[in-house]
């Protein structure tokens, strides 16, 4: 029997060692089991990454567990004391790289910030109408003998004309960013400039001062006005015209002559023109008349060095303003 016993001591205590190294075994499967494994990316200072497999979260504890000792210039990202972020990577940065690059995020960030609230909050727009002249031209004619002495005489005054303009303007900080033409119309049209290069001539003093013309317009016209004074020599004189309408207030259709005054026929000179004189105008020879007109009328601001022609509507008048013109003066 005592031998029996001895021989079944050691057997009990291998099965005792069994069973604890079985529970052993289990409990580390079980752990292991229950342990998350990730992949995660270890990015150095120097740019070298490495991707490494743990159970472990903590940032410390992985750095540690791969034996990568963080210098004293060197920091890391996440923390040691953090848990690995979303992405697995654990980061680590030279100390002032990473102050650059929150400078430049912040620089970055205040700018955009600047910019929008100033784009949004002062931009303001108005309609701005503005007017611009229109610069008159100058037109030269050449009416001269070539082979005479030559000078030239203004006909007409060039005068500007005017063009208004309306835009959309935008506006920050009270000054002008941009400029958008909406419309723009003509309010006045501009006169040319008329200059007559012309054969020179003699002046010969009278009531009403006068040139000798060298051509009788009234030879080469089919006017029955002109076959009225065909036989007379007439004489050339820059006369200051203007324009009258029956349709202007205080303005009547009758003339001191007791005639009705007619559209391209009546002028109003002055008292060193009798009544009847009939007066060429070569600005008018392609109007119905030919240019031809009567003296019929009288005014109390026309001298001698003016006419004034009778034109249906205001708006003719208006148009034609005043202007100086060639004149051939028939007096019978």
């Amino acid at each position: 029997m005592k031998q029996t016993e001895k021989a079944s001591v050691p057997l009990k205590k291998i099965l005792c060692i069994s069973v604890i190294f079985f529970l052993i075994l289990t409990g580390i499967g079980a752990v292991a089991a229950n342990a998350e494994l990730n992949q995660v990316k270890i990015i150095l200072a120097n740019g070298y990454e490495m991707n490494v497999l743990t159970t472990k979260t903590q940032v410390g504890e992985i750095l540690q567990d791969n034996h990568i000792i963080l210098l004293p210039e060197e920091k890391v990202v996440p923390q040691t004391e953090e848990e690995l972020a979303d992405n697995n990577t654990i980061r680590i940065l030279a100390k002032e790289e990473e102050h650059e690059e929150v400078a430049e995020e912040n620089q970055e960030d205040i700018s955009v910030e600047h910019l929008l609230e100033n784009y949004y909050a002062e931009i303001t727009e108005k309609i701005v109408t503005e007017q611009i002249e229109i610069p008159f031209e100058t037109v030269t004619k050449d009416v001269s003998d070539k082979e005479d002495e030559k000078q030239e005489e203004v006909i007409q005054e060039g005068e500007n004309g005017i063009k208004e303009i309306t835009y959309k303007a935008k506006y920050q900080n009270e000054e002008e960013i941009e400029r958008v033409e909406i419309s723009s119309e003509i309010i006045k049209e501009p006169v040319e400039k008329i200059v007559e290069v012309r054969t020179k001539t003699v002046t010969s003093r009278g009531s009403v001062d006068r040139t000798k013309a060298t051509t009788n317009p009234a030879k080469t016209s089919g006017s029955s006005i002109a076959a009225s004074v065909q036989g007379i020599e007439p004489v050339k004189k820059t006369l200051n015209a203007s324009a009258y309408s029956a349709q202007e207030k205080g303005v009547t259709n009758k003339t001191a002559s007791g005639a009705t005054a007619r559209e391209w026929y009546t002028v109003a000179a002055g008292k060193g023109y009798a009544m009847g004189t009939v007066i060429y105008i070569p600005y008018f020879k392609n109007a119905p008349n030919g240019g031809w007109f009567v003296v019929q009328d009288r005014g109390g601001a026309i001298s001698n060095s003016k006419i004034d022609i009778y034109m249906a509507t205001k708006s003719e008048c208006n148009q034609f303003g005043r202007r100086n013109l060639e004149c051939y003066i028939y007096e019978k």
